[in-house]
């Protein structure tokens, strides 16, 4: 998933009034209309106003998940140490079992595995009789490994030492998501040992194919019992690690849609050139499929490369409305330029633009990359080969109002009239892109809590990366969703990826805080 994490990492100006204000009530909306009560946070009562928990319950939960710190680090680790790639069909049966196990022992019931037409999805409630309920979207699948870029074995789950950081566990899915969706089983296991009762109702769905673009999630939401039970919810949400390495938050109102997918050049298909690969020397008589598909990568695009430059692409492309321009100059103000372009390890923003366009371009430029190009021999020193074959793999990035489905007949489109029809263009998965309105209460209830914990959460209207949250927001649920969670990691899709247990920083919760701020969310949404 999940791989917007690029704004996070600078500190937060503390003399600066709450987001909220800031952007006033053009940015929010007036007063939320009174759908329902801003909730408050009483320091003398240590609750929010409306929900159930007194200050001795939760002294009696934090006191649970003190006690259980090893108990949680384990289930955490063993989760870590189950290969789940959906992208190599490795581990994938053992990885939903464990997962269901994990579910089973947290106390949700009816836990079923929902075949798909590929790797199964997971629907499970947890049904205490509470007056709101509250969906809960997970992903067990993770990205491929190449363990020799590792400092540790990548499903070791290895703990370690990081300077000025704390103590870490690093592994494949520790941040991205084993690690956080861990924290919440935690705080359910911590709820139900202090004996006290869940607030809310929990509706559990999950997939095995986020990263490969989820392709089948949808069969798993749009069956009967399951949309009969996500109506019932006041929202939808993933846990998050969401602090960056100040203990900053930034809090997404949406996420950019994904269209994953392979272009392949060949002879064969061509008609031109080898139809498999011969000798380099025969190039002076035959055509070459990787040049061709060079030619046809290099249309797509502008000539630097940066600005799609497919007809009808951007078409649908909503423009950023005056809300969205004020949250972004406020981020830009309190999110350090400096530490983003570290953190990247860049130099430049695109065009050479300033840091707020950076921003904008960021949450509001459609994108067509490329993830890799694979053909002929790349081996040690040369093979003088003429490839009879070249393969690129493609992300693209879509805004609203853009389809996953009008991204890609654009794209096939362009290519049957630039004269590169023979390309065969192979989709592997995606989505459209899922917006969740400001003044939703699970946003505000999630602003609440940050700010609980002493953090002013910067808001953005839309995360760069991608998940499926379309399914829920989208048609026939219209339900509001988003990320929550304290808690910091990093490294997602990346070598020596990390999820933070013990912080050295006290701005930065570890593992024991992210299990706290889930027990206060699902009492602040209650």
């Amino acid at each position: 998933m999940a791989d917007g994490k690029n704004l996070q990492g600078s500190a937060i100006d503390a003399q600066r009034r709450t987001f909220l204000q800031q952007a006033g009530a053009a940015a929010l909306g007036s007063a939320v209309a009174g759908s329902f009560p801003a909730l408050a946070w009483s320091k003398t009562a240590n609750s929010f106003t409306g929900a159930a928990l007194p200050a001795a319950d939760m002294d009696a939960i934090t006191a649970e998940i003190t006690k259980r710190h090893d108990e949680s680090l384990k289930r955490m680790q063993d989760w870590i140490r189950q290969p789940s790639i959906a992208a190599e069909n490795r581990g994938m049966n053992e990885g939903c079992e464990l997962m269901m196990n994990m579910l089973k022992d947290a106390g949700f019931s009816g836990v079923t595995k929902m075949p798909t037409d590929g790797q199964p999805g997971v629907f499970a409630t947890f049904d205490v009789g509470a007056p709101r309920s509250l969906g809960v979207y997970y992903m067990y699948d993770v990205k491929q490994v190449d363990p020799s870029e590792w400092v540790s074995p990548p499903f070791d789950a290895a703990l370690a030492d990081r300077p000025g950081l704390g103590k870490v566990v690093i592994g494949r899915g520790a941040v991205n998501q084993k690690g956080p969706e861990s924290t919440f089983l935690a705080a359910l296991h911590a709820i139900r040992g202090a004996g006290k009762k869940l607030p809310v109702n929990l509706v559990f769905v999950a997939e095995g194919e986020e990263e490969i673009g989820s392709p089948h999630f949808p069969q798993v939401v749009r069956k009967p019992e399951v949309l009969a039970a996500l109506k019932k919810c006041d929202g939808v949400f993933m846990p998050y690690a969401s602090q960056g390495l100040a203990g900053d938050v930034t809090l997404f109102l949406g996420a950019k849609g994904v269209v994953e997918l392979e272009l392949i050049s060949s002879g064969e298909k061509w008609g031109r050139g080898p139809k498999h690969d011969v000798h380099s020397s025969t190039k002076a008589e035959l055509d070459s499929p990787a040049w061709h598909l060079v030619e046809a990568l290099a249309s797509l695009v502008s000539p630097d490369g940066n600005d799609p430059a497919i007809p009808g692409y951007t078409d649908k492309v909503l423009p950023l409305s005056d809300v969205d321009k004020k949250m972004i100059a406020v981020a830009a103000q309190r999110l350090k330029e400096s530490d983003a372009k570290k953190q990247l390890g860049v130099d430049h923003w695109v065009h050479d633009v300033g840091w707020q366009q950076a921003i904008e371009l960021l949450v509001s430029r459609p994108t067509i990359n490329i993830e890799g190009l694979v053909g002929g021999y790349t081996g040690v020193g040369g093979k003088t080969i003429l490839p009879g074959k070249a393969v690129a793999k493609l992300d693209l990035r879509l805004v609203p109002d853009m389809t996953a489905a009008g991204a890609l007949e654009a794209l096939k489109n362009h290519l049957a009239a630039k004269g590169f029809g023979d390309i065969e263009v192979h989709m592997s998965g995606g989505y459209d892109p899922t917006s969740t309105a400001a003044d939703s209460k699970i946003i505000r209830v999630s602003a609440e809590v940050y700010r609980k914990n002493g953090i002013d959460p910067v808001m953005m209207p839309r995360l760069a990366g991608s998940w499926p949250g379309y399914v829920f927001t989208g048609e026939p649920l219209k339900l509001p969703a988003g990320h929550f969670g304290l808690g910091h990691g990093n490294g997602a899709h990346a070598p020596n990826e990390y999820y933070l247990i013990e912080s050295e920083n006290p701005k930065v919760k570890g593992m024991d805080g992210a299990i706290a701020s889930h027990v206060e969310f699902l009492y602040a949404m209650a």
